[in-house]
């Protein structure tokens, strides 16, 4: 009732007959279910100036896009690309699981992360053309970790040792966590530059860790097995001498994208956050969604792209960013990492580098200004090298250690007339050791496995509402109250007003009002 007296709706039942005045006021479109559910594009005011308007996030089935799919290693780099195509072409982006899961819809954006472990090819044959982002190599790896433990292993490792005791007979310490972390982000550099490469050569299949042609069964393995070590997914273990040369295939699923894979433009948003040079990106990526006029002609003029960029980057309009989370100002000052995990991103920034400056990439633009991007992002990975040669970084049992390191540190905790041969006690020990470690990767498949089958559980809500519309349609009320509260998480969660765990927390206690109440949602917006 409060609600719909404050949008001056006096007509609302059982309340109809009584007189009263309702004072309107006026409620953020961000904030307005109603509204939001309306075509909506940011406005041209004329003389460089615009205001920024949320997209329309029920797109029109009936709508012809060229659609974009935006790739991008995990970081919060694509949010920041498909915002600023959210802001220019007034439709929003989807998620790649959400489309696997949720259904095919006409959204114009798609993000996603795959090839890497972290994505999916959700979206079948929706895609046109492709637009990849270029995270900063180092920062990657910080969002990556970031993400991987605050938002899933914290939570599960503690919820799995309170419900029974660990499997191998004692739980993995946080030495024992920090060793595994720094490890899959020895992995995690590789997997780094393989992801580019993919990319933009049009989705050839490669190893991750030499580079190397592969088979379809390496790639098959690469796909579901991702967790597991280097070495259980060596290259040797596929390729036995003596066998014929491995001829180039480029994954099919490539062949869905009616352009291809390699992408029609390179975005950085470490540049789309510079105060110089984003409007320059904003500008490339209106360019991209304009070379084909059945998106193009939904881009608000070019007059206004600038003001676009100064709305969602200067003015911070718009749902947050990782830019805006607490603490990321400290995301270079807040983590060091040692010298052999920088080496091994210099090494594979240095790999990429000479690889797309010669040959037939150095006239491509696209090489070019990953070139470009891949070198500024070299100098800051040497400068943060030299501040740990001269003592500036002191590095910390939480910080990024790379094996040397760590090995380093555990040597000094022992007594120093420790014999320096293995004894069958250590021996025994290091046994252990490798058993506890093995404890994470199996966590890491579990949590792929869980995040699958809770989208196939929601699927399957959806299809069983879809089968019985007689009965949803005598609970109309109640349907359309849930839709209206998952819309309502997922705005507060974009504007910052409640975290991620939160906002998953709301969604799974609505989904269990669902299914008590035997009803299936209608329509369930896409999780942003």
């Amino acid at each position: 009732l409060l609600y719909q007296t404050l949008r001056g709706n006096t007509n609302y039942a059982p309340y109809s007959s009584t007189t009263y005045i309702a004072n309107k006021i006026y409620i953020p479109q961000s904030l307005d279910v109603d509204s939001a559910r309306r075509l909506s594009t940011s406005i041209n005011l004329g003389d460089g100036l615009c205001k920024w308007m949320p997209p329309t996030y029920d797109v029109p089935e009936d709508v012809d896009f060229q659609k974009t799919f935006v790739a991008g290693f995990p970081s919060g780099d694509k949010r920041m690309a498909f915002l600023q195509m959210e802001a220019l072409a007034g439709f929003s982006a989807k998620d790649e699981w959400d489309f696997a899961y949720m259904g095919m819809t006409n959204h114009p954006f798609i993000k996603g992360n795959y090839p890497h472990h972290e994505g999916i090819w959700g979206w079948g044959d929706a895609a046109d053309q492709t637009i990849l982002t270029v995270p900063n190599i180092r920062r990657s790896m910080v969002e990556y970790h970031d993400i991987v433990w605050d938002l899933g292993y914290a939570t599960t490792w503690e919820e799995s040792t309170a419900r029974k005791s660990f499997l191998y007979g004692e739980k993995p310490g946080y030495d024992d966590y920090y060793e595994w972390r720094d490890s899959r982000v020895m992995d995690e550099v590789r997997w780094y530059g393989w992801y580019i490469d993919y990319w933009m050569e049009g989705g050839l299949l490669r190893d991750v860790f030499t580079h190397k042609l592969i088979t379809k069964d390496h790639w098959d393995d690469l796909m579901t097995k991702f967790a597991h070590t280097r070495e259980e997914l060596d290259f040797d273990l596929y390729v036995k001498e003596g066998d014929a040369p491995i001829e180039p295939a480029f994954d099919p699923k490539c062949d869905l994208i009616t352009n291809g894979c390699e992408p029609v433009a390179i975005i950085s948003a470490d540049k789309l956050r510079d105060y110089d040079e984003g409007p320059a990106e904003t500008a490339a990526i209106a360019e991209a969604l304009m070379n084909d006029a059945r998106t193009g002609k939904y881009v608000i003029a070019q007059e206004a792209w600038d003001c676009i960029w100064e709305e969602l980057i200067q003015h911070k309009k718009g749902p947050i960013t990782i830019a805006l989370r607490p603490g990321y100002e400290d995301i270079y000052e807040g983590y060091n990492f040692s010298f052999d995990m920088l080496y091994a991103m210099i090494e594979e920034l240095n790999r990429l580098i000479n690889k797309y400056s010669n040959g037939e990439w150095n006239t491509k633009p696209t090489a070019i200004r990953l070139v470009e991007i891949l070198t500024e992002h070299r100098t800051a990975v040497e400068k943060e090298l030299e501040e740990i040669h001269t003592g500036q970084r002191k590095l910390k049992k939480k910080d990024f250690l790379g094996p040397d390191q760590r090995e380093t540190q555990r040597k000094l905790k022992q007594p120093q007339d420790a014999e320096t041969a293995m004894t069958d006690v250590d021996a025994a020990t290091e046994s252990k050791r490798k058993i506890r470690m093995r404890y994470f990767t199996e966590l890491e498949q579990k949590l792929h496995r869980d995040k699958r089958s809770e989208m196939k559980q929601l699927a399957e809500m959806r299809e069983e509402a879809a089968k019985s519309s007689g009965e949803i349609s005598t609970n109309i009320n109640l349907l359309q109250a849930l839709s209206d509260a998952l819309v309502q998480v997922r705005i507060l969660q974009d504007t910052g007003i409640i975290d991620q765990e939160t906002a998953l927390r709301l969604v799974k206690r609505i989904r269990s009002v669902t299914m008590d109440a035997k009803v299936g949602l209608m329509k369930v917006p896409e999780e942003r």
